[in-house]
């Protein structure tokens, strides 16, 4: 249903009177005008196949209803509706692409904003573009290469949106060098949880900018972001070397680390399907022109087992949409709709490989599932800037991630792997390391609180100085 712009009507009434009238089966604009409604112009939904929509997610392990689905077509929009349920008490959630894994982007009973509405690439200039936050960065991609331009920073799963990366942080294969997506962002417009449009960048509200980056949707939404561009490579040489044991790769992952010989590096810890595990460095290295570096130089000096490397050259866009293959994949035999529960971490680079090798102990090929794989290898924490980025008080760190894809859609075996995952973290926490906050785990405000660390207050702070009534994002229960 589209509801045009209009006054409020009824103002004691709420959302829940619109489902109860849509349950009544009201068909008539008179009918309509009884419930009470926000003055948007946007689309705004109580249809029961929204509604189951909103209330999943990529995870498939928590599931919260809202009470209604926006699609908003402006900042405007947004932030009528938040004043809206704010004089109601419902809470209210940004929804990007649905990639959360433990049900962070919806608003049980609340309203969810479905962003995926704005999602125009409004300008690329030579440095930078500005784009909605509902657009992909397979969109975003796709225009700014038209310009020979790229963000410096790409997750790896290019059909996340602008903003929902944003508000976690967004760690991609160079990380290592040019730190998250959320490190690249020059500007931001957002709505704040007291209804009210900003802009904010380093310059400018800069406790808000901080307070955004990574800070889990909980004091503003983001409707646009004035991304920095980087000249973009014409063509990818990309290495997958393989070891006999986690000490070699981490060694030569140090090493390749310190030199910088490529320009995008990762690692992963796969299944053999025989009970044991494949110790992988994916390293890669961006060029222009006739030919990249020769492989020798490029491998001096590294202890993989060298009959086994994967060296494959493509052009830029061809590697970094490789995932969609995957995804293809994954579609065509079902996986994809199964429950994800994903545990992401890092792990401090001073004791990573006994923590990781202790770890190993205790997981299964079965853990992570034939397509799944746990990755790890090393990043400098001190490209990391926004501050809301949780790192080790370390110079380096590893992600350590258990990217489960699990074979069935078994409910049982999902929640285990939950609960186990709030046990690893447990170890992991304790041994100095952190969670990256997508993670499929149940935290308490408490929990929060010791993971943001020195920078709490700042969360704190903008919490009640932007969202006096603690309206938004409550999936993650930070507060």
């Amino acid at each position: 249903m589209t509801i045009h712009k209009r006054s409020l009507l009824r103002a004691g009434l709420s959302i829940s009177a619109a489902l109860a009238g849509r349950a009544s089966g009201i068909t008539t604009a008179a009918e309509a005008e009884a419930c009470d409604r926000p003055s948007v112009a946007g689309e705004l939904s109580c249809e029961a196949a929204v509604i189951a929509a909103a209330a999943d997610d990529f995870g498939h392990i928590i599931r919260q209803r809202p009470q209604a689905v926006l699609k908003p077509i402006s900042a405007p929009d947004i932030a009528r509706l938040i004043r809206w349920a704010g004089m109601r008490g419902l809470k209210v959630a940004a929804r990007g692409q649905g990639h959360s894994t433990y049900g962070r982007a919806t608003a049980a009973g609340g309203v969810v904003l479905d962003m995926t509405s704005m999602r125009t690439i409004h300008h690329v200039h030579s440095d930078r573009a500005v784009v909605d936050a509902g657009a992909t960065w397979s969109a975003v991609l796709d225009t700014t290469l038209a310009h020979g331009l790229t963000p410096p920073v790409l997750p790896n799963y290019l059909d996340l949106s602008v903003g929902g990366t944003l508000a976690v942080g967004g760690i991609g294969g160079t990380t290592f060098r040019h730190g998250m997506v959320a490190d690249n962002v020059l500007e931001l417009q957002v709505v704040t949880g007291d209804g009210h449009e900003r802009t904010c960048s380093a310059q400018a509200n800069a406790d808000l900018f901080d307070a955004v980056r990574a800070g889990l949707g909980q004091c503003a939404v983001i409707t646009r972001a004035t991304l920095r561009l980087v000249p973009a490579p014409e063509r990818v040489r990309r290495c997958q070397l393989f070891y006999r044991d986690l000490g070699a790769l981490s060694a030569d992952q140090r090493t390749v680390l310190a030199d910088g010989r490529f320009d995008a590096l990762q690692g992963a810890i796969i299944g053999d399907g025989a009970g044991g595990w494949r110790y992988q460095l994916e390293g890669l290295a961006f060029y222009s022109g006739p030919s990249a570096a020769a492989d020798n130089a490029i491998l001096s000096g590294l202890s993989d087992e060298r009959s086994a490397a994967a060296i494959v050259d493509a052009t830029y866009v061809e590697d970094v949409h490789a995932l969609a293959q995957l995804e293809q994949r994954l579609r065509s035999n079902g996986q994809w709709f199964n429950p994800h529960p994903w545990l992401l971490t890092f792990l401090p680079g001073s004791n990573a490989e006994p923590i990781a090798s202790e770890l190993l102990k205790g997981l299964t090929n079965a853990d992570v599932g034939a397509f799944g794989r746990i990755t790890y290898y090393p990043l400098r924490t001190t490209s990391v800037r926004a501050p809301l980025v949780r790192m080790p008080e370390e110079d380096i760190a590893f992600p350590f991630n258990l990217i489960r894809i699990p074979a069935s859609d078994d409910r049982a075996e999902a929640e285990r792997m939950v609960a186990d995952n709030r046990a690893l973290y447990e170890r992991i926490r304790g041994a100095g390391g952190v969670k990256y906050p997508v993670s499929a785990l149940p935290m308490s405000p408490a929990d929060w609180k010791q993971h943001f660390g020195a920078n709490w207050q700042l969360l704190h702070d903008a919490k009640r100085r932007y969202d006096p009534l603690g309206m938004l994002t409550p999936g993650y229960d930070v507060f």
